[in-house]
């Protein structure tokens, strides 16, 4: 049984790259949902049940870090694991957000193995052939 992935940037091709990168990884992906903002992400958490999420710091109308503490404040969606992805280069933002309870951050632009190695113990990897 594979894991089902929500994806939050407001930049379309970031999202579309990281589903790519994604598939990459040997993770089991069962499903990979898009959101453009944390508002989208929120409601994309109410319809379905998400073991993993990667979100941008910076987006309009929910920046990450407000997605991030909403999610984090509630008993239903703590447990989701959360990653990063940032082009923040200060470490002001990035420490906001591991201190919100963020399971880890990769900064842009970022490889295919730098995020396997953030999904490691997050979400089960695909079984050897």
């Amino acid at each position: 049984m594979g894991s089902d992935i929500l994806v939050v940037d407001d930049s379309a091709a970031i999202r579309k790259i990281l589903q790519r990168v994604l598939r990459q990884t040997g993770v089991v992906i069962d499903n990979i949902l898009e959101a453009g903002d944390g508002q989208e992400a929120l409601e994309a958490l109410k319809s379905r049940k998400i073991d993993l999420v990667l979100s941008d710091i910076n987006m309009p109308k929910m920046d990450g870090l407000q997605f991030l503490a909403a999610m984090k404040a509630s008993v239903q969606w703590r447990h989701i694991p959360v990653v990063m992805i940032t082009t923040e280069g200060g470490e002001t933002k990035v420490a906001e957000a591991v201190r919100l309870g963020a399971a880890g951050y990769v900064r842009k632009p970022f490889t295919a193995d730098q995020i396997k190695e953030k999904l490691t113990g997050l979400i089960e990897p695909a079984l050897p052939l």
